[in-house]
């Protein structure tokens, strides 16, 4: 139980830092310096205005200095990530693949925010986690599902793993490009950019080509349904308005990872 605490703990202090970058990143700004301030007053936050979840009920969510309303996103990615820390320890223990998808849940989390606030997916966290995703498919094996069939020599557990990853990644991202190539030359207007593309390489770099594509048409029935919704409900243009697609992509990666690779082996152990 102490380590699922803790864990919970990391993760409001990781989803803290998530939120610096969700602000910084699409404004081309350091993640670094200056340290933490209002983005309308600019005034400094002290460390005690500063704690995850606890300052925001404290400050009633608005700023000491300039009263203007904070974000509800700040708090709402601190609670994700740090729920999403736990589920990860609680169901695979202080372990490589507990680590794994904690940090492709933080992952997702900030690009699932970047894009319904900016439109934009950071490449620090889309190129850059799928770099993390090839590492860790060294020390977390996938199962190589599909490249087993198509590679004529065996590599062993571990070269499969890099091979599933890679073959996920490429796969994966030529899948949604070639969609959103198809639809912009019979639509003439782009369907999806090349933010979503990155994004799918780094889900299949984490999951593998089976797993990516399973994400791919999740996402495409959670636009379909919750965009249809949200655009009746707002009444906007159906034939103009832009989806964030990304956010439906992390969120169905979120399901298909966590519940397929994390929530399954706990009940499993659960019922052992």
């Amino acid at each position: 139980m102490l380590e699922i605490i803790l864990a919970f703990v990391g993760g409001l202090l990781i989803g803290s830092f998530l939120n610096v970058c969700i602000h910084r990143l699409p404004r081309d700004l350091s993640i670094v310096r200056p340290r933490s301030y209002c983005p309308h007053c600019e005034k400094m936050i002290a460390w005690y205005d500063n704690i995850p979840l606890v300052s925001y009920a404290v400050l009633g969510g608005r700023c000491r200095h300039c009263h203007e309303r904070i974000s509800i996103r700040y708090p709402i990615v601190e609670l994700a990530t740090g729920l999403t820390f736990a589920v990860c320890v609680a169901a695979l223990g202080l372990s490589l693949p507990a680590l794994k998808y904690a940090i492709f849940s933080a992952i997702l989390i900030t690009l699932i925010a970047s894009d319904l606030e900016e439109r934009i997916l950071p490449d620090e966290f889309t190129l850059g986690g799928t770099l993390v995703g090839l590492v860790l498919a060294a020390f977390v094996l996938l199962d190589p599902e599909f490249i087993s069939l198509l590679l004529p020599f065996h590599l062993g557990p571990r070269g499969h793993s890099l091979a599933e990853s890679a073959f996920g990644a490429l796969i994966g991202s030529g899948a949604i490009w070639l969609v959103g190539f198809l639809y912009e030359k019979i639509r003439h207007r782009e369907g999806l950019g090349l933010g979503d593309v990155k994004m799918i390489a780094m889900i299949g770099a984490f999951l593998g080509l089976r797993l990516a594509l399973l994400t791919l048409m999740l996402a495409s029935l959670l636009g379909a349904i919750l965009g249809l919704i949200y655009v009746f409900a707002t009444r906007k243009d159906s034939s103009t308005y832009e989806l964030p697609f990304g956010s439906f992509l992390g969120l169905a990666a979120l399901i298909v990872g966590l519940f397929g690779q994390v929530i399954v082996v706990w009940y499993s152990h659960l019922g052992a």
